[in-house]
């Protein structure tokens, strides 16, 4: 016997896009559907490939409905499965925990829920496949893979798991366990959902996290989407990745060591955005750009940033409307040289000047509060990153090459 199914997890419908609104809401708006896109582009590929089934690993939503509507276009959309005769099951995550959805709609009778108040087997006779899975309760998953009941002897076992696995990836610890966890239960697949990077974990048996449908902000770059799980007489033969986010992010890091001139930094930057073009397949894409090395066009990148990004951002949009550079960040340095060579501007003490201005405690206030100002404004994601101390170390970084760009 021989099928597939697919395995995603993590939709996160109707979550915002971080950072394009702050930036352009023209842009905004063009990348708004795009996690609905992936989601409709997930049943889409289901059906054409005539899979058996489809599993999502939890996080179908990205918490409790604003409005209904997102409820509504979930169950439109799994409806076209049910249609099709392809089951679906589902185990509820950290972010659409039982605890945290105030509503529910009702699905067709197609769609499997595992329960929460412990871990059940659903079984699919015709393909002989029994699948294990359990739904949060709510953001308390303490002793909760332990309750996952053993394999069925003579059936292809599937554990359906929403978890941090051992919490190295860099996501918060939910049903934290370990792969020779997994590993006890005899289980020939685990189909993991959590972690927004696709990863296979281990292959014997098969532990894999698809990642997330849609990437969500620049921390989220490349191809994003599902697996394709490939099955041959009770054994799994492949796991194959599809492409199905309907945008995509990409961060360009270019080296700047050996540009001569600002018409050099901008050519090599259209270049690649070329590249990056290309590699979206048509697809709405937002790009992050990063210039490092050593140069001499340190303190000149560093005082015209803005006047650079905008101009990256024209040629970005002749490949077209949905090319959008998000921003250009400067991490160049400037390169060592004696201080025979130092300009005028350069020999200032702008170092000490500006150790003197953050140890004037009315200036140190005045810029606190201006960094709180700031970061309350931004999406709670990017919040949470955000470590005061480094930014002031950042903007003072930043000064120094300022005024050297300034003064020169």
């Amino acid at each position: 016997m021989r099928f597939t199914f697919i395995h995603a997890a993590d939709l996160h419908i109707d979550s915002p896009l971080a950072g394009l609104r702050l930036k352009d809401e023209d842009v905004a708006r063009r990348f708004a559907n795009a996690g609905r896109r992936a989601v409709e582009t997930l049943i889409a590929e289901t059906i054409a490939s005539e899979a058996a089934f489809l599993i999502i690993a939890g996080d179908v939503f990205d918490g409790n409905w604003k409005d209904v509507t997102t409820g509504l276009f979930f169950v439109r959309a799994i409806s076209a499965l049910h249609r099709a005769g392809i089951p679906t099951f589902i185990v509820k995550g950290n972010h659409d925990a039982e605890s945290l959805m105030s509503r529910d709609l009702a699905y067709p009778d197609t769609v499997n829920v595992f329960p929460s108040n412990k871990a059940a087997t659903i079984a699919l006779d015709a393909y002989r496949v029994a699948l294990h899975g359990r739904s949060f309760p709510n953001r308390l998953t303490a002793e909760f893979v332990e309750t996952y009941p053993a394999r069925r002897d003579g059936w292809l076992n599937i554990g359906v798991l929403h978890t941090s696995l051992d919490g190295t990836r860099g996501h918060d610890g939910y049903a934290p366990c370990t792969v020779d966890d997994l590993k006890r239960f005899g289980y020939d697949y685990w189909a993991l959902g959590h972690i927004h990077a696709a990863e296979i974990v281990h292959r014997d048996p098969w532990i894999v996290f698809p990642g997330n449908l849609q990437g969500r902000s620049i921390r989220e770059t490349g191809v994003k989407g599902a697996v394709r799980v490939s099955v041959e007489d009770g054994k799994i033969v492949e796991v194959t990745p599809l492409a199905l986010d309907g945008a995509r992010w990409a961060h360009l890091t270019l080296d700047m060591t050996d540009t001569e001139n600002e018409d050099d930094v901008v050519t090599r930057i259209a270049d690649r955005l070329v590249d990056a073009h290309h590699e979206a397949e048509g697809r709405p894409h937002a790009i992050r750009v990063t210039l490092t090395g050593a140069t001499t066009l340190h303190n000149q990148l560093v005082a015209r940033r803005e006047t650079l990004e905008g101009d990256i951002r024209a040629r970005a949009f002749q490949l077209g409307d949905d090319c959008w550079v998000e921003q250009l960040k400067v991490k160049t340095t400037l390169p060592p040289r004696p201080a025979a060579a130092l300009s005028s501007a350069e020999i200032l003490d702008l170092d000490q000047m500006l150790d003197t201005a953050t140890e004037d405690p009315k200036f140190a206030v005045m810029l606190a509060e201006l960094i709180e100002t700031v970061k309350a404004k931004l999406p709670k994601d990017l919040q949470d990153d955000l470590l005061v101390s480094d930014l002031q170390k950042a903007l003072a970084v930043e000064a120094r090459a300022l005024l050297s760009g300034a003064l020169s």
